[in-house]
Formats: structure tokens, sequence, C-alpha cells
């Protein structure tokens, strides 16, 4: 079997698709003979060397998604080395291998899919030998999207870039961007999983090539960047691998003269393929493999035309020769030592056309490849049987795989952490080995071989032990610490001050033997330190305990405290309500307690008198008006600054009393009474026939007419009385004056009705002789004046209408004329 395996370096083309997660995965086909590829670019040294590796946020700045990437060292889970063994599983999110299904040893994954903005990328340098005018490269590739709908600057992205570097040119063939736009790319699925409530598509492996044909001795760069979406949420990221095999010509597609089949096999990933005699008159087949059976006759030329999906690569055309010239070699490798159930790495590379098989295949990674991972349970001989893909060519050869175990544990007798002095000890206990060497902060330490190392020092330590066969085998870390135990102590500047501008300054004065020392302050209030030293201001007053402690490890600590005093500056704060004339202020003196420290008071009032206690005199004012009070403290222990409040005092007076218009009810009917509502509390005197007498609508209900005083007390203590006078008739009627004067003399100047047992007025109206609505209320307090949209009326005869609900329940209506005289 004759395998054709040209590499290209292609970019992805990203189809418009509003998708906001890209993970693409770039893989490169492995081919068996070199032919002038630069050093490992197709990472099967398992490392980054010769590769320029970046790292850097992406941003939308004025519309544009712009990625900014810096150099930088491969960085574990941004530059994450992949290798097919023993593998790294499928993608989560579309569910393929992540490793690429071409054979290829390792591969890589350029960023990850925990969003932020971050931006990645990787690039290769090379130049195209001066003689290689046909040159090519062979990439394959999944994708992964996530699909949040963003604008399309504001999406993750993938970018590659094919440049050549001598001409300033891109390749545009091979060169692409991803970013999501509004549909799912051709040929991508849904995955079964979202994040987020976002969707994600994928697409599957597939092949694209780079055509560098006609480019010889210039100067080419790949370039791969993946970013997040702008929003730090959604993420990108990609995985790449590149072949070692450049020409667009296959050498050595070889095979035995015994062979009866030759099975030459195109790279895989492409739309389709068309195989086709030296000068393309023949279409020798349209699969990837073209079996040729019997074997062409020696240096047969065929080439195969690869069309790639559409979008996705450049149409390419591959050449070989297939010659009966394959010298078939088993090589299973020199002799290996598998040191407690490592892998090791046996065989040889492998060559083109040629089988292999190993036996027994226990502890193989693969059994069916040249060079198989051997992790063998116990010693194993390796028998390796290669063989032409035609059948015609065997051979054998034997590797044996020594497994040799070497117990590597250790054991710590007493305590990582002590302190010196208090009997405690670290003593570190491996098994027996055929050597042992032991190690403080990877440094031998001599004569240090036994199986019981005593810890004399804090250090890292661990042990090498040596077994047969060259399987030496390093212990676990210790981490030991050793310290003696400090003398905590510390000094404070000044350890009473005031509250306004303190400044407290700890000194540290601790000291230790052995160790260093880390300080911890608890400071009273709630707040914590870790300086050594310490410059502290207190927010309130207040006694504290300043508690200082010096350690050196986590068990070895020492304890000092200072009580400290911050004295309260006097605040002035006082409050004097309104009151009434002639009624003493009521002055309460609210400056706060100042930690001890006594306070002294000067309290000024309105006519000049002043107090030093802390509770004054108290004024009493005859008139009414605004009067000003202030007062002065300052405390002995913080003298100054001090305080000064000025309030201005309100007296009040009463208002005058009124008598209130009759109120006329029914005899055993209640009535309802109303007080003005302008006090905070009321009195009815006398309370006879009243349900509440303190209510300021009280409920009368009585047999005779009734005469009241009403005290009415406001907050500051003045009290007006207003009188009022109860009417009563023997039954429920309604009056209404059969006349009126509305000349301003107060005396019947206005119309209404006079009510007796009547609970509630439905309405009062008045019309004109022509039926004109002059008047209406719901109320009987005030009545008619006689004007009509601001003029007055002239005499003339009205008619009146009023509708009741009277006490009893019943609705009461009337009507009637009135005259209006001038």
């Amino acid at each position: 079997m004759l395998i054709l395996k040209k590499r290209y370096c292609k970019v992805l083309h990203l189809f418009k698709t509003q998708i906001l997660f890209v993970s693409v995965l770039l893989c490169i086909s492995e081919i068996s003979i070199a032919q002038n590829c630069p050093p490992n670019i197709d990472f099967e040294n398992g490392n980054f060397n010769g590769w320029d590796c970046y790292k850097g946020r992406v941003a939308a700045v004025g519309g544009q998604n712009v990625i900014t990437l810096s150099p930088s060292s491969p960085e574990g889970n941004i530059h994450t080395m992949l290798s097919s063994f023993p593998g790294d599983g499928l993608d989560p999110y579309g569910n393929f291998p992540v490793n690429c299904p071409n054979g290829t040893g390792h591969s890589i994954k350029l960023g990850n899919n925990q969003g932020e903005a971050q931006a990645e990328g990787i690039s290769y340098t090379f130049t195209i030998p001066a003689t290689a005018n046909v040159y090519n490269l062979i990439y394959n590739y999944a994708v992964v999207f996530q699909d949040p709908n963003h604008q399309v600057y504001q999406q993750p992205r993938l970018e590659i870039e094919i440049t050549n570097v001598s001409d300033n040119t891109v390749i545009d063939c091979s060169s692409f961007s991803f970013f999501p736009f509004g549909t799912p790319l051709p040929g991508f699925q849904l995955s079964p999983i979202t994040e987020s409530n976002t969707p994600i598509w994928y697409k599957d492996w597939t092949a694209v090539s780079i055509n560098l044909n006609g480019n010889a001795g210039k100067v080419i760069r790949l370039s791969f960047k993946t970013s997040d979406c702008t929003f730090r949420r959604h993420f990108g990221y990609a995985y790449i691998d590149v072949n070692s095999e450049c020409s667009g010509r296959f050498e050595g597609a070889s095979f035995c003269p015994e062979d009866t089949t030759v099975n030459v096999i195109a790279p895989y990933g492409y739309q389709s393929y068309t195989w086709f005699n030296s000068n393309f008159t023949q279409i020798l087949g349209t699969q990837q493999t073209l079996t040729l059976s019997p074997p062409p006759p020696t240096n047969t030329q065929v080439a195969v035309i690869l069309v790639p999906y559409n979008g996705y690569g450049c149409l390419d055309t591959l050449y070989t020769s297939v010659t009966n010239d394959l010298e078939v070699v088993a090589n299973a490798g020199i002799d290996k030592v598998s040191c407690n159930n490592s892998p090791v790495l046996i065989g040889s590379t492998s060559q083109l056309n040629v089988r292999y098989n190993w036996t027994p295949s226990a502890g193989l990674s693969n059994p069916n490849i040249a060079n198989p991972i051997a992790l063998p349970s116990v010693t194993t001989n390796y028998v390796l049987t290669a063989k032409s893909f035609g059948g015609g060519c065997i051979r054998t050869d034997t590797v044996e795989v020594k497994a040799v175990l070497v117990d590597n544990s250790i054991q710590l007798l007493g305590k990582s952490k002590f302190c010196i002095g208090n009997g405690d000890s670290a003593v570190l206990v491996v098994q027996i080995a055929d050597s042992i060497q032991w190690y403080k902060d990877d440094v031998p330490i001599l004569g240090a071989n036994q199986t019981r190392y005593r810890v004399l020092e804090s250090g890292i330590y661990h042990a090498i032990l040596f077994g047969g066969f060259d399987c030496n085998l390093s212990t676990q870390k210790k981490q030991i610490e050793m310290s003696t135990i400090p003398i905590s102590a510390f000094t404070v500047n000044i350890a009473k001050q005031c509250l306004l501008g303190n400044q407290f300054v700890f000194t540290n004065n601790s000291t230790n033997v052995l160790g260093a020392i880390e300080y911890k302050w608890i400071l009273g209030d709630g707040n914590e330190a870790s300086t050594k030293n310490l410059v502290y201001t207190y927010s309130k007053a207040g006694i504290y305990n300043v508690k200082m402690i010096a350690s050196s490890n986590t068990i070895c600590a020492d304890t000092s405290n200072f009580t400290i005093t911050v004295y309260q500056n006097p605040i002035a704060n006082f409050s004097a309500p309104i009151v009434c004339i002639n009624l003493p202020v009521k002055i309460t003196n609210n400056t706060a307690d100042t930690v001890g420290s006594a306070i002294n008071y000067l309290w000024t009032f309105a006519d000049g008198q002043t107090s030093t206690l802390r509770n004054p005199p108290t004024p009493i004012y005859s008139l009414p008006g605004k009067y000003d009070i202030s007062l002065f403290v300052a405390s002995v222990q913080c003298p100054l600054p001090g305080s000064l409040l000025k309030l201005k005092l309100s007296i009040d007076k009463p208002r005058d009393g009124i008598r209130y218009p009759v109120a006329y009810g029914v005899v055993s009917l209640p009535l309802d009474l109303q007080a003005r509502p302008f006090g905070d509390s009321v009195l009815w005197t006398p309370s006879i026939n009243l349900n509440i007498p303190t209510s300021f609508n009280p409920i009368f209900k009585g047999i005779t007419d009734q005469e009241y005083t009403i005290s009415i007390k406001t907050k500051s203590g003045c009290v007006t009385v207003d009188t009022q006078a109860v009417k009563l008739a023997k039954e429920i009627a309604v009056y209404v004056p059969s006349a009126f004067t509305p000349n301003g003399d107060e005396v019947n100047d206005n119309l209404k009705p006079i009510i007796f047992g009547i609970k509630k007025l439905v309405y009062f109206r008045i019309f004109n002789r022509w039926g004109q609505l002059m008047y209406e209320t719901q109320t009987n307090k005030q009545g008619w004046d006689g004007s009509f949209k601001g003029v007055k009326q002239s005499t003339q005869t009205l008619v009146w209408m009023v509708e009741a609900l009277a006490a009893d329940g019943n609705i009461y209506k009337k009507n009637g004329t009135s005259i209006l005289l001038r």
C-alpha cells in the first residue's frame, strides 16, 4: 500500500454566520518521508521549538474587532501540547476526536473555553529551499462555534494567514477569517450541548491544502490566531497540527517485487479524488485509495486531483512514482526499562507502504504501528513483524522491556511545622533501594544516603532511590518548617488621643532566634493589618485592646497587647421643640459622652443670658417669634477645637376662638359634630350626650339643645377654645329660607338649607326661572352668595331642590322657591 500524505498549512475559511464560539481543529497530515521541511513544523518533537507563541486581548474599537498580541513563552491552557497516546478524548461540543485522525503523534490546542476577552496565537516562519519549485502543505481542521447573536465585530473568531514575507503578500487562497454572521456555516451541525442557553455549531474534520509552487527561496509565515468575544463571555479555540512532508511530488512510493497489490492512498478529508495516469489520458480511480493489482511496472507515475469542500481550500494535484525497490526493515529498537509502570517508546520511525504488527499486544498503545508506547506489567519480549502492504516482504525483530518496580514512597515521622525546643522533630523515611540520595532544596545532602533522615533545618526535602537497570525514581517533596518562638513586643507613640486627628504609631520590637517573622495586628475595632510597623487612625471613639501576634510559622507564635483610648471630641447637640407663649421651653442636651473626659458647657440665649450647666434653666417667652439659642462645648481632654451649635427656637401663640354654625339635629337621632382639625388633642365640655368627648368629630345624641366649649391643644401647648350650639327638632326636616339678601352685611347673605337629622346632603341645587343651574353643593356650610360665574345676579325668584340622607337611613327630597333681593 502506498500512502500519499501531502501536508498543507491552509487557513480555514469562515462563512458568515451568527455564532459566538469558535473552536477550530487544524491538523496537517503526516507523511513518512520528509522533503525539505522545517524542523518541528509538525510538533512531532512534542514541544514548540521553532514556533513563536503569543497571548493578548481582544476588544471592539470603533466598530472594529481588534486583536492585540504580545510575544509569550508557551503557556499552559492557551498553548497546549496534545499527544495521540494515550489520546485526549473527544471535543465536548462536537464529539469528534481532538487528536487529528490522520495518524500524527502530536498536535496543539490554541486557546481555551474560558472567555474573558482573551486572544492567543502561534506562527512559524521558514524559507522554501531554493530548488523546491514544487512545495505544498496540508492541514485538517474541525470547527466549533457558539451562537449568541452579537454584532460581527464583537464575535469570537479564528484568523489564519499564510504570508509570503519575501514579497509582502498574503496567499489569499490559503488565508481565512472565521467570525459569526447570522446563519450556520455550510457543513456544520448543531451540538446537543448548549451553554448559557446558547446554541453551538460544529464541523467535523476536513482537509485543506496550501499550494506554494513557484515560491522557491521565498520566506513563508504560517500564522494562527484565536480570540474570545469582546463581551468576555464567549470563547474560541483551535487545534493545529502540521506535517513534515512539503513536496508536491511524493518520493518512495515503493513496493516489494513479490507484492501482488499496491494501494496508493491520498490524504483523507477532501470532497472528491480523481486518479490519472502520468499524461492524464486515463482515469484510474475516484476514491481516496487507488488499488493497482497487479503492481504496475516500476517507476510508473500516477497523479491525483484533490477537490476540497466548497470554500475550504484550494484545488491541488499530487504526484508519485510507483517503484519496486521497497526494502522492508523491522526495527524493534534497543531494550528498554519501564520504571514503576512508566511508559516507554519502542520501535522506530515507520516506512511508507509497510504494515506493522507486535506480539504480544498486551501493554502496547497500538500493536499495529512502527513505534508504539509500551507499558507492560511484567518484563516482556515484544516481537515486531514488518511486511509490505502487498504482502511480499516480511521481516521480524525483538525487543525486551523490563518491568522494574521501585517503591518511591516517603513517610514523615513527626511534624512538618514545629517549634524548636518544644520536643518536636521531623524524620523522613523511604524504602530500601540499591542506593539512596537525600536532597534539600534540590541540592544533594553530603552523606545523606540512609533510609531515614532527620531534618535539621527548614527546607524542601526529597530523595532519589536508585534501583536496578538504571530505574531511578524521586520521592514526593516534603516541606519542613522549623522555627523558634518569637518574642512579641511593640510600643505606641501616644496611648490616649482625641478622635479628631488621631494617629497611632505602633512600632514593632519583636525578635526571633530562628526564622522570619510574620505579623498580625488585631486593632480592636474589627480591622486587622499584617505589616511589621503600623500607623493607624480610628474612626470611632472608644477604648481598644490592640493585639499583635508575631509568628515564625503557623504554630510558633507569641502575642503582646496594649490598651489605647480614643476620646470623643465633644459635639454640641441639643433640641428645643416649638412651645407656646408663657410656657417653659423644654431644652434637651443630646451632647454625647466623651469616653470619660469631662465636658464644659456654655449656653447663650436671645436675651443675653448664659449658663454653664449641662441642663440650663428653662426660659419662658411671652411673645411669639423665633429666638436664638446656642451651645458651645469643649472637653477637658480635648479642649480644641470646641463645637458650637445654634438653633432657632419657635414660640407659638394660640389661635383665636370662634363660634361654629348651629348644628341642627333631631331628638334622639345621632348628629355628627366637627371641631377644627388643627391641634394635637381636643376636649368637648361638657361631655354630656357625646360618644367620645376627646374626638375631633364626636357623635351627638340627645333630647335637648346643648352648648359646648371645644378646647383644642396644639403640639406647642397652645390652647384655643371654640363654641358649638346644638339645636334639636322633634322630627327630620329640611328648611330653605324663602328669601335672602346677598349685600355683604353678614345677615342672610347666603342661601342654604337648614337641616335637622340629616346625615349627608346628597345635593342642594338652585335654578333660575329658565331652568339654568346656578349653584350646586353637597354641603350646607357655605351656601350660595347670589353670583354666577363671577357676576352678581339681579333680584329674581329661584327654584331650589334638595336631596339628603337622613339619620334614620331614609332619603328625603324637597323643592321650593326663594327670592334673591338686591
